[in-house]
Protein backbone atom coordinates (compact mmCIF):
# COMPACT_ATOMS: atom_id res chain seq x y z
CA UNK A 1 0.00 0.00 0.00
CA UNK A 2 1.46 3.81 -0.43
CA UNK A 3 2.01 5.78 2.03
CA UNK A 4 -0.02 8.75 2.72
CA UNK A 5 2.14 11.33 0.91
CA UNK A 6 2.35 9.25 -1.92
CA UNK A 7 -1.38 9.03 -2.20
CA UNK A 8 -1.46 13.05 -1.46
CA UNK A 9 1.45 13.60 -4.25
CA UNK A 10 -0.21 11.80 -6.64
CA UNK A 11 -3.82 13.51 -6.06
CA UNK A 12 -2.25 17.16 -6.21
CA UNK A 13 -2.83 16.62 -9.58
CA UNK A 14 -7.05 16.85 -9.18
CA UNK A 15 -6.78 20.51 -9.33
CA UNK A 16 -10.38 21.34 -9.29
CA UNK A 17 -10.74 19.74 -6.06
CA UNK A 18 -7.88 20.93 -4.22
CA UNK A 19 -8.00 24.34 -5.59
CA UNK A 20 -11.62 24.21 -3.76
CA UNK A 21 -9.30 22.98 -0.76
CA UNK A 22 -10.58 19.41 -0.68
CA UNK A 23 -7.23 17.60 1.52
CA UNK A 24 -7.44 13.42 1.87
CA UNK A 25 -7.37 12.89 5.74
CA UNK A 26 -7.49 8.74 5.80
CA UNK A 27 -7.26 6.47 3.35
CA UNK A 28 -6.99 2.40 3.17
CA UNK A 29 -7.80 -0.34 1.12
CA UNK A 30 -11.43 0.50 -0.94
CA UNK A 31 -11.79 4.02 1.19
CA UNK A 32 -11.42 7.04 1.36
CA UNK A 33 -11.90 10.09 3.88
CA UNK A 34 -11.32 13.27 2.82
CA UNK A 35 -12.40 16.94 3.82
CA UNK A 36 -12.98 20.08 3.04
CA UNK A 37 -12.91 23.52 5.47
CA UNK A 38 -15.65 26.20 4.38
CA UNK A 39 -14.84 29.12 3.29
CA UNK A 40 -16.78 32.61 1.36
CA UNK A 41 -16.05 30.55 -1.98
CA UNK A 42 -17.75 28.10 -1.10
CA UNK A 43 -20.64 29.89 -0.51
CA UNK A 44 -24.06 30.68 -2.56
CA UNK A 45 -25.75 33.72 -2.58
CA UNK A 46 -28.22 33.24 0.31
CA UNK A 47 -25.41 32.26 2.47
CA UNK A 48 -25.56 28.11 2.42
CA UNK A 49 -23.07 26.00 0.76
CA UNK A 50 -23.04 25.15 -3.07
CA UNK A 51 -24.54 21.61 -4.14
CA UNK A 52 -21.65 21.73 -5.80
CA UNK A 53 -19.27 21.53 -3.01
CA UNK A 54 -20.99 18.79 -1.72
CA UNK A 55 -20.31 16.53 -5.27
CA UNK A 56 -16.79 18.13 -5.41
CA UNK A 57 -15.97 16.77 -2.52
CA UNK A 58 -17.46 12.98 -2.47
CA UNK A 59 -15.91 12.51 -6.10
CA UNK A 60 -12.78 13.30 -4.74
CA UNK A 61 -13.25 10.52 -2.26
CA UNK A 62 -14.59 8.25 -4.78
CA UNK A 63 -11.56 9.26 -6.94
CA UNK A 64 -8.84 8.36 -3.59
CA UNK A 65 -10.81 5.21 -2.56
CA UNK A 66 -10.76 4.07 -5.89
CA UNK A 67 -7.66 5.10 -7.53
CA UNK A 68 -5.14 5.11 -4.96
CA UNK A 69 -3.24 1.71 -5.88
CA UNK A 70 -4.35 1.09 -9.22
CA UNK A 71 -5.61 4.24 -11.04
CA UNK A 72 -8.16 3.94 -14.27
CA UNK A 73 -11.52 4.09 -12.28
CA UNK A 74 -13.89 6.74 -13.58
CA UNK A 75 -17.19 7.66 -12.50
CA UNK A 76 -19.76 5.99 -14.46
CA UNK A 77 -23.30 7.20 -12.72
CA UNK A 78 -23.56 9.36 -9.69
CA UNK A 79 -26.35 10.29 -7.42
CA UNK A 80 -26.60 13.10 -4.97
CA UNK A 81 -29.04 13.61 -2.40
CA UNK A 82 -29.63 16.31 -0.56
CA UNK A 83 -30.70 15.99 3.44
CA UNK A 84 -30.13 19.02 5.63
CA UNK A 85 -28.39 22.51 5.66
CA UNK A 86 -24.71 22.70 6.58
CA UNK A 87 -23.85 25.04 9.70
CA UNK A 88 -20.88 23.65 10.42
CA UNK A 89 -17.30 24.82 9.13
CA UNK A 90 -16.21 21.83 7.81
CA UNK A 91 -17.34 18.78 5.09
CA UNK A 92 -16.48 15.31 5.61
CA UNK A 93 -16.58 12.97 3.01
CA UNK A 94 -16.56 9.17 3.27
CA UNK A 95 -16.05 6.90 0.48
CA UNK A 96 -17.03 3.32 1.26
CA UNK A 97 -16.77 0.39 -1.46
CA UNK A 98 -20.82 -1.80 -1.43
CA UNK A 99 -19.49 -3.88 -4.60
CA UNK A 100 -16.74 -4.39 -6.42
CA UNK A 101 -16.89 -6.14 -9.50
CA UNK A 102 -14.48 -6.88 -11.97
CA UNK A 103 -15.49 -3.71 -14.81
CA UNK A 104 -17.66 -2.02 -12.12
CA UNK A 105 -18.13 -0.67 -8.46
CA UNK A 106 -20.49 0.81 -6.50
CA UNK A 107 -19.48 3.06 -3.53
CA UNK A 108 -21.49 4.76 -1.06
CA UNK A 109 -20.24 8.41 0.24
CA UNK A 110 -21.99 10.01 3.27
CA UNK A 111 -20.88 13.45 3.35
CA UNK A 112 -21.31 15.27 6.76
CA UNK A 113 -20.41 18.44 9.15
CA UNK A 114 -17.43 18.94 11.50
CA UNK A 115 -19.94 17.08 14.72
CA UNK A 116 -21.13 14.54 11.97
CA UNK A 117 -24.40 15.70 10.96
CA UNK A 118 -25.23 13.71 7.54
CA UNK A 119 -25.43 16.81 4.99
CA UNK A 120 -25.70 14.91 1.78
CA UNK A 121 -25.55 10.77 0.54
CA UNK A 122 -23.91 10.17 -2.59
CA UNK A 123 -23.95 7.12 -4.40
CA UNK A 124 -21.23 6.09 -7.32
CA UNK A 125 -20.95 3.64 -9.83
CA UNK A 126 -17.54 3.60 -11.11
CA UNK A 127 -16.23 1.88 -14.31
CA UNK A 128 -12.26 0.59 -14.05
CA UNK A 129 -11.09 1.66 -18.03
CA UNK A 130 -8.01 -0.38 -17.05
CA UNK A 131 -9.87 -3.82 -16.99
CA UNK A 132 -12.36 -3.70 -19.79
Amino acid sequence: MKTMEEVREFFRKDRYATDSNAVIEEVGEKYAKCSIELNDMHRNAVGGVMGAVYYTLADFAFAVATNQEDPGTVSLDANITFLSYCRGTKLIAEAKCIRDGKTTCYYEIPVTDENGKLLTMVHITGYKTNRG
